[in-house]
C-alpha cells in the first residue's frame, strides 16, 4: 500500500429497529483488565447489543472496514464500523467519506487553517480536502472486531 491509499470501507447496510428481542446478558459486575478478583455469581440484566450501539436507528448504517490506515484508533481490516449520518462531522471525530467516488474512513483534522483526512497509522501521510470532490457519509460510532486471529 503506497502512503497515498486509504482505508476502504464496504457498505453493508442500515441499522434498523430490531422487533425481535436479541437480548444477551450482562453480568452484574464488571471485568478487572488487572488483577483478577471474584465475579459475582448471577446476571444483573438482559443487553440489547443494536440498542447500545445504535442510538439514531432511521440514520444509522453498517460498513466493514478494508486495510490497515486506522489501526491507531483500533479500527483493524475486516471489523464492523457503526456509524451515525445525524452526528455532526466535526474536526477530531473519525468519519466515513465518499472521497472522489470511493468510501474511506479517516479522521477529520485541521492543518492550519485547512481541513485533512487523516490516517492514524504514521505511514499514510494527511489527506487534503480542498480540491477534491467529498462527500461525507457518516461519523463512526463503534467498531466491533474478533480478537486474535478470528477475523470476519
Amino acid at each position: 500500500m503506497s502512503s497515498r491509499q486509504t482505508l476502504s470501507a464496504k457498505l453493508i447496510g442500515r441499522a434498523q429497529s430490531v422487533t425481535a428481542t436479541h437480548h444477551q446478558p450482562l453480568f452484574g459486575s464488571r471485568v478487572r483488565a488487572g488483577f483478577p478478583s471474584p465475579a459475582d455469581d448471577h446476571l444483573d440484566t438482559d443487553v440489547d447489543l443494536h440498542a447500545h450501539v445504535v442510538k439514531h436507528p432511521a440514520a444509522t448504517f453498517f460498513v466493514r472496514a478494508e486495510g490497515d490506515s486506522m489501526r491507531g484508533d483500533g479500527i483493524h481490516d475486516g471489523d464492523l464500523l457503526v456509524v451515525d449520518r445525524s452526528l455532526e462531522p466535526v474536526p477530531g471525530r473519525v468519519l466515513i467519506v465518499a472521497l472522489n467516488g470511493e468510501l474511506t474512513v479517516k479522521r477529520l483534522e485541521h492543518i492550519g487553517q485547512r481541513p485533512y483526512l487523516t490516517a492514524s497509522n504514521p505511514r499514510f501521510q494527511p489527506i487534503p480536502l480542498m480540491g477534491q470532490e467529498a462527500q461525507v457519509w457518516g461519523v463512526v460510532t463503534h467498531v466491533v472486531h474478533a480478537l486474535g486471529g478470528g477475523r470476519p
